[in-house]
């Protein structure tokens, strides 16, 4: 079963416009890797600085534990890390951002 996780990250300053670059074109090694892994789509906004990431994956922690050895993964880390404010290392647990409310599929019956 495919999950979404959220993630936020920060761009460091004055790194925004290469961070967007970057993406442009991201290396079919690392889009192998992801896919590889579990990922099933991954999607990125900006707001300034803070990018905000909606990833549907099978299981995240079984994805991070897999790319954090994979060399098309940490050739990327290693290039994109340059324009974060905070490397990831994937060497620690990371469940994503908490999820707190989301719209039912289905409107609430109305109460008299």
């Amino acid at each position: 079963m495919t999950r979404t996780i959220a993630l936020h990250t920060r761009i460091a300053e004055g790194a925004e416009a290469d961070y967007v670059r970057e993406h442009a074109v991201v290396p079919a090694e690392l889009d192998a890797a992801l896919r590889r892994a579990g990922v099933h789509g991954w999607r990125i906004w900006r707001d300034g600085r803070d990018l905000f990431h909606l990833v549907e994956v099978e299981d995240y922690t079984a994805m991070r534990r897999t790319l954090a050895a994979d060399p098309a993964n940490q050739r990327w880390q290693g290039h994109i890390n340059r324009f974060l404010e905070v490397a990831d290392s994937y060497d620690a647990e990371d469940d994503g951002i908490e999820h707190v409310w989301s719209l039912p599929a289905t409107p609430p019956t109305e109460q008299a």
